[in-house]
């Protein structure tokens, strides 16, 4: 993982499901990388999106604290895009382009921006070439088709 790579929203969740040993023990790697090698990136949104996860939908919620502290120690320090309308812009040529949805596109609007050369997510095609970022799965074993 020396490249930038790009982590979206389904990473952070799964590092909190217990519930799902396997996906937990890789999203947290690929969270600890992020933060060590300082070489992933996150978007407002994930921050967006993890939070309204984390306090309403976990089988065990987060508190308010607890959110304060993990975007405090965890989400800020990845977070380099913001909203701007270039940014918009990029996001709608992504759904014409590749036919996602509007917020997908906002993620693979935000990898591009933070210039990534992966995305991490479990939510797109795996292996899928955009341009000079490519999506990959991290719960995919090698050679495992999804």
């Amino acid at each position: 993982m020396k490249d930038k790579f790009f982590i979206d929203t389904n990473i952070f969740v799964y590092s909190f499901a217990p519930e799902e040993k396997e996906k937990q023990r890789i999203s947290k790697e690929i969270i600890r990388e992020a933060l060590s090698g300082n070489n992933g990136l996150i978007s407002f949104q994930v921050i967006q999106e993890f939070i309204n996860a984390s306090v309403r939908k976990f089988a065990r919620p987060l508190s308010y604290q607890d959110c304060e502290k993990y975007l405090e120690h965890v989400l800020a320090p990845l977070c380099t895009v913001f909203p701007s309308l270039s940014f918009y812009r990029k996001s709608l040529e992504c759904m014409r382009s590749w036919k996602y949805s509007w917020y997908d596109s906002l993620i693979i609007a935000a990898a591009f921006k933070s210039k990534c050369g992966i995305l991490y997510s479990e939510d797109f095609q795996h292996g899928q070439q955009l341009e000079d970022l490519k999506i990959i799965n991290p719960f995919i074993e090698e050679g495992e088709t999804p």
